[in-house]
């Protein structure tokens, strides 16, 4: 598919035109004075795939879940739960477990949809909003 290119004049053109956005792929080439002419009139450059500044490229999202995270739930559903930890000495060797039962249950529903270490910066932060109550 031949490119087009647009000058400064194409987007002054544009714009008297009435157009307020240009959409720009890999086929629409602007040139660097076309560029800055479309952010000084107000002109909105999009991208086919346009995201938000901030946010990240997740490409793991998009795959399907692996067998083995969708059959270890079934597996740990059935296995006993332990004992509660008595307020009294329960410091962080129950903070810890608890941490490691919600990682390995998170993880396990979740699958390959989370970042393995994204996951555990969130329940550490939720562990510690709850201990803080």
């Amino acid at each position: 598919m031949p490119k087009t290119f647009y000058t400064e004049r194409d987007i002054v053109d544009l714009v008297k035109q009435g157009v307020t956005s240009l959409i720009v792929d890999d086929d629409v080439v602007l040139t660097d004075l076309a560029y800055e002419k479309a952010r000084k009139l107000g002109m909105e450059l999009l991208r086919a795939d346009d995201q938000p500044p901030g946010a990240p490229v997740r490409p793991y999202i998009a795959k399907l879940p692996s067998p083995s995270a969708s059959g270890s739930g079934k597996a740990t559903a059935g296995a006993p739960a332990s004992a509660p930890v008595s307020a009294v000495g329960a410091g962080a060797k129950s903070e810890d477990d608890l941490y490691q039962r919600v990682y390995k249950a998170s993880l396990a529903q979740l699958g390959d949809s989370v970042d393995p270490k994204l996951l555990g910066v969130i329940i550490e932060r939720a562990l510690k909003s709850i201990s803080a109550k």
